[in-house]
């Protein structure tokens, strides 16, 4: 870990060390001005954001909202070098208590159990690059509200020019690489494909009979049924849309089964029924990220995470 702080072990312990200062220490800006780069491109499902202040006043947003809130870092598939930087896909599982006004209503008291996916690239110990995707909608039923109606309610407070985020406001920032080279990636990689293009099969093959999956909404399952159950929903009601798959990774490492994490994006018309209701002919991006053990039998276990209530911000807009 040259050009990083030497108290870091390596660029997990990085992203867990940046997770706890800044959240659990609640060192919002502080921290953030040491860790994040003056002119970070932060990336939401539901928006981008430009710069250090902006990503601290966002995430005082949510804190104020879940004032106990606690991120628990699940796993980091990363890759790269400290002359190239790192890129480090970090899986969070968070816990707290709505007891806040502001960003999800009036408090509600109900306790939340929710993931967050984000991939972050960091040079010289700063962040300077990031995707983020929370399950909003996870956060929303434990709260007692319908991500559909909370979505309507949140476009008048939405900038068209910022969120939600598609390709034509997007910005091209310093990490511009696809990933690494690893088995491991290439094979989830292309199960998702395949599943992607609707030959649902793919899944009884390449999935172990016992897997553990998790999905959007703060939704689990075992087995086989569960998986074809989201990917389809998902898949059905974008039937035209392109699947683009933007970086893979794979790690091994001591102690642990193989890993894979991607970052991808259905792009086209919600032109079919399904996960979103009644087609309506929006033109919506989702932006999605997918994390997997494999083993002797497939998959293992698999995280994956879109925000409903960004989709639907899209549908909506539509519909005006």
């Amino acid at each position: 870990m040259k050009r990083f702080d030497p108290k870091f072990l390596d660029f997990p312990d990085y992203l867990d060390g940046v997770t706890d200062e800044v959240w659990q220490q609640r060192g919002l800006t502080a921290r953030m001005a040491e860790y994040y780069h003056p002119d970070v491109i932060v990336r939401r499902a539901g928006g981008i954001g430009f710069g250090a202040g902006e990503a601290a006043a966002t995430g005082l947003a949510e804190l104020a909202a879940i004032p106990d809130r606690m991120l628990m870092t699940e796993d980091v598939i990363w890759t790269g070098t400290a002359a190239t930087g790192y890129l480090g896909a970090q899986r969070i599982l968070s816990r707290g208590s709505h007891r806040g006004h502001g960003l999800y209503g009036a408090p509600s008291q109900a306790p939340v159990l929710f993931r967050e996916m984000v991939d972050s690239y960091a040079k010289d110990n700063r962040i300077c690059d990031e995707w983020r995707i929370c399950d909003t909608g996870a956060i929303l039923r434990q709260t007692g509200q319908d991500p559909a109606v909370w979505a309507r309610a949140r476009l008048a407070h939405i900038d068209p020019d910022t969120g939600p985020l598609r390709p034509e406001i997007d910005a091209t920032g310093p990490y511009t690489a696809r990933g690494n080279d690893s088995r491991w990636g290439d094979a989830f990689a292309g199960i998702v494909e395949r599943i992607v293009a609707a030959e649902v099969s793919v899944i009884a093959g390449q999935y172990d009979r016992a897997c553990q999956l998790a999905y959007p909404g703060g939704v689990t399952g075992h087995g086989h049924g569960a998986a074809e159950t989201f990917w389809m929903g998902l898949r059905s009601a974008f039937p035209s849309a392109s699947f683009s798959v933007h970086h893979v990774m794979g790690l091994e490492e001591p102690l642990m089964p193989p890993r894979a994490a991607l970052r991808w994006s259905l792009q086209g018309r919600h032109d079919g029924w399904g996960a979103f209701g009644a087609p309506t002919g929006a033109e919506v991006h989702v932006m999605g990220m997918s994390h997997a053990e494999l083993g002797p039998g497939g998959v293992r276990r698999e995280w994956t995470l879109i925000d409903e209530a960004a989709v639907w911000m899209q549908i909506l807009r539509h519909q005006g």
